[in-house]
């Protein structure tokens, strides 16, 4: 099962990068960023069966923190502050809880991680003109 879900996951990033880089659309990092927040949504969603049967109540949290880490970059920017920031923190803590969990159900958040990694450095935000 875990298997699956994350194939999924690759697929979904894999295709979200594609769309990306052939739309362009206007605000590329928006669309980065609540991307990753659906994909982790669908693969906690997709998880949770597994999950609990396997770990009862800890479910909560082992597919919560992932969930949590992702919303981060859209309230950032909602607020319009530190959407940079918010973007490699999040991966980082998706990242490292992937790792802390072993690899297990964690394992399958790792494309959200590089999808928040890539939009962070890949996209660049347009800049003002000073020309007039």
């Amino acid at each position: 099962m875990i298997d699956i879900v994350t194939v999924g996951a690759i697929v979904a990033v894999l295709l979200v990068g594609v769309v990306v880089l052939v739309r362009r659309p206007a605000d590329a990092r928006r669309v980065v960023r609540w991307s990753a927040l659906v994909i982790t949504v669908l693969v906690a969603a997709a998880l949770t069966p597994w999950t609990v049967d396997d770990s009862g109540a800890a479910a909560s949290y082992l597919l919560g923190v992932p969930v949590l880490a992702a919303t981060l970059p859209v309230l950032a920017q909602r607020i319009g502050r530190l959407t940079g920031v918010a973007d490699v923190v999040a991966a980082l803590v998706i990242a490292a809880w992937g790792l802390l969990l072993g690899l297990g159900i964690g394992g399958a958040f790792l494309p959200v991680a590089v999808l928040l990694v890539a939009g962070a450095v890949a996209i660049r935000a347009p800049r003002p003109s000073t020309t007039v």
